[in-house]
């Protein structure tokens, strides 16, 4: 069996829930075996991100047998005289490799979690976030309802509105925007609201939930700390990525001084950066599979976590294929906490037949590969644009510290 054939999507998600654009792929072997995958974030237009996972498939992939995964990884973490992390090759690598794994699957006639390990737990805890609505950047919905990062008392509601479909995690970010511009010190309107939102969202659902907090990177060290320290009667499950993912350092020194345990990884990828990661301090390890490295790298993530007692709580903002691939690495998990969910309809369109939950925990599919299959129709009936947004982007503006909001209300 080699691999012969690739094929490359970019779709749109209507609501925006997701990302901007998804890239997927579809691998044909000799003997007619297709396998798709999905891969995460890399930071070029859908349509160059395409022509880069097919310039990789044609140089390091056809006419390659799919067992041999590690041969595979190591040809492309080494392309161009590399051979150290890079977030845009290792995007592009983990959406093949993902497919390469779907098409073990489906040759061997098992679910994927069964050839990493075999299925450890019977169904995966899930969570899901506190999505703002149509937001048009002045903190309300473009129908005037208050949104949920902004409002205490909305976030709350949609927070309990989840906790009764069966959900007994939820998480929200309510410190943004999320500058270019690295760490910066919170200004004290802006801690406060996190406090509020945070204290709302507890009264509500009570121990009935945990609250995830996270923060994509936006913080000085000094500004975490203070903000951890009033989330701390709350008791949150994690404070996500407090700190820029380049400052490690600081990361570790925020996990020293708070009780909550810190987690991150949306942003990391390959087992070297989440080394790192464990070395410094995280407890909580959020590898997205379609950027960390595929399957079998994501894997190796999670036996690492093992050695320094920590947890991996796969992180998903894009479709369900890479939401599917993180699923079996969970399944096959001893050091699984709970997997990042999106449950669109448009997530379950491009499918032809969805991810199934009950009650707020991922059922383990039974079908070979990765137990889905991809209905091609659905998927380009929301074309991508040549030169549109990026799969996520970041606000273009520095932000202050002085609470120019109170100050301008004022005035």
């Amino acid at each position: 069996m080699k691999l012969k054939d690739i094929r490359t999507y970019v779709t749109v998600p209507p609501t925006g829930i997701g990302g901007s654009f998804w890239v997927i792929v579809k691998l044909t072997t000799d003997n007619g075996i297709e396998g798709i995958g999905e891969c995460y974030g890399i930071p070029v237009s859908g349509d160059i991100a395409c022509r880069m996972v097919e310039d990789t498939f044609e140089r390091f992939f056809a006419g390659a047998d799919p067992h041999n995964v590690e041969t595979l990884f190591r040809r492309v973490y080494s392309a161009g005289f590399t051979q150290r992390p890079d977030v845009s090759m290792m995007g592009v690598f983990s959406g093949l490799e993902i497919a390469v794994w779907d098409i073990l699957g489906k040759a061997s006639e098992q679910p994927v979690y069964n050839l990493i390990g075999g299925r450890f737990h019977e169904r995966l805890r899930t969570y899901t976030y506190l999505y703002p609505p149509n937001i048009d950047g002045s903190g309300w919905t473009a129908d005037g309802e208050p949104d949920v990062y902004h409002d205490g008392d909305a976030a709350a509601e949609a927070a309990l509105a989840f906790v009764k479909k069966g959900f007994t995690a939820v998480k929200q970010d309510p410190a943004g925007p999320y500058s270019f511009q690295g760490g910066r010190e919170l200004s004290l309107h802006e801690l406060s609201r996190c406090e509020h939102n945070v204290r709302r969202i507890r009264e509500a659902v009570g121990d009935k939930a945990d609250i995830l907090f996270g923060t994509h990177g936006q913080m000085t060290t000094s500004s975490a700390i203070r903000l951890a320290r009033r989330l701390e009667a709350y008791d949150p499950l994690w404070f996500e990525e407090p700190c820029p993912p380049d400052q490690m350092e600081a990361i570790g020194k925020v996990a020293r001084a708070t009780s909550i345990p810190v987690a991150t990884g949306e942003r990391l990828t390959t087992k070297l950066e989440f080394h790192e990661a464990l070395k410094a301090g995280v407890s909580i390890l959020q590898p997205d599979i379609g950027r960390s490295g595929g399957i079998w790298e994501t894997k190796k993530i999670a036996i690492l976590s093992e050695l320094y007692n920590a947890q991996v709580a796969p992180h998903i903002y894009c479709g369900p294929i890479a939401h599917a691939a993180a699923a079996h690495v969970g399944f096959s998990s001893p050091s699984f906490l709970i997997l990042e969910t999106i449950q669109t309809d448009f997530h379950d369109a491009i499918l032809k037949k969805p991810l199934t939950w009950e009650e707020g925990y991922l059922v383990a599919p039974t079908e070979p590969g990765l137990g889905i299959e991809l209905d091609e129709e659905a998927v380009l009936a929301q074309p991508y644009t040549s030169g549109g947004r990026l799969h996520l982007e970041m606000c273009q503006t520095p932000l202050g510290s002085a609470n120019e909001k109170i100050i301008s209300e004022i005035e």
